[in-house]
């Protein structure tokens, strides 16, 4: 981005299984100082790019890359699954790098990145090294009612009369996962955004409805805190298959089918880390021009 008066961003539109990102290279141009801002107007689907959110893409001195991730109501997340196969994609078809396993610092740790090459020399699908999960209350966070013998914490989501009983696990971001015999719009839509902000969750959370296939497949939708329902989301998709392995549901390998694709889940290792193989596609290439009161990027 140059530093004129109400000047364009250069963008990448790309998603993994329906997740959509907006991504900015914050390496080769500097984005406005206010990312916040930009990331509400970026991710508008009328009157912006459109997406479930914006990556910013930049250098790390403790990783091979930063990774700066915003829900489409510009609040910062820790940790993006979806978003940071994307980000591998990026950075190896662009030719940022020619690693094909790839560190990258995020707000929940150091990710490591597998990627997959295709015939054509670019990148096919990511896994994910997404580390341990976390499940003491206090590091979710999460207020929980119960905590079972597996040590899985269970909250109490209520709406009118009735409760429902939610996992809570975290994957650098926390989750609620409800175990139900069928997925309805009532439930996703209906009870998704004040299960999102209940009193069980001190920041909030993201809220998985999920209906076990077989011991190896489940079918997951998700509302996303800050996004609302989203395609796909692979921190939600982790902790999905972790609570279900934990409560006997499960067995790893674990697919989970979403509405935009299918993630595969390995956590084979109770002591060990989850991992997380799904695909990342580039959608489009452009030109954003952001209002004039966004456009001017900080001193470098």
């Amino acid at each position: 981005m140059n530093n004129k008066n109400c000047d364009y961003i250069e963008f990448t539109k790309m998603h993994g299984a329906g997740n959509d990102y907006v991504y900015i290279n914050g390496i080769s141009q500097i984005p406005p100082a206010d990312m916040t801002a930009l990331a509400i107007s970026i991710a508008d689907r009328h009157f912006g790019v459109g997406g479930d959110g914006m990556v910013v893409i930049l250098p790390s001195d403790v990783a091979d890359f930063r990774m700066r991730m915003f829900n489409a109501d510009g609040s910062e997340a820790q940790m993006c699954g979806n978003a940071s196969r994307c980000v591998a994609k990026y950075l190896y078809d662009n030719h940022l790098s020619d690693k094909t396993v790839i560190t990258l610092e995020t707000l929940a740790g150091i990710k490591t990145l597998h990627l997959h090459i295709n015939t054509d020399s670019r990148v096919e699908s990511v896994t994910v090294d997404m580390g341990r999960p976390v499940l003491d209350p206090e590091l979710i966070p999460a207020r929980p009612a119960a905590i079972t013998p597996e040590g899985l914490a269970i909250v109490e989501l209520r709406s009118g009369a009735r409760y429902f009983p939610a996992y809570a696990v975290s994957m650098g971001n926390p989750h609620g996962i409800i175990f139900t015999e069928q997925i309805s719009d009532a439930d996703v839509l209906g009870l998704g955004p004040g299960f999102e902000c209940s009193h069980a969750w001190p920041e909030k959370a993201n809220i998985e409805f999920a209906r076990v296939i077989d011991t190896h497949n489940v079918e997951m939708r998700v509302w996303e805190r800050g996004s609302g329902e989203t395609l796909a989301c692979g921190t939600g998709a982790c902790a999905t298959a972790v609570a279900g392995i934990m409560s006997g549901r499960l067995e790893s390998p674990v697919n989970i089918h979403l509405r935009g694709g299918v993630l595969r889940i390995d956590w084979p290792d109770k002591e060990g880390s989850v991992r997380m193989t799904g695909p990342a596609v580039t959608v489009a290439e452009g030109k954003y021009f952001p209002p004039c009161e966004l456009s001017h990027p900080p001193h470098p």
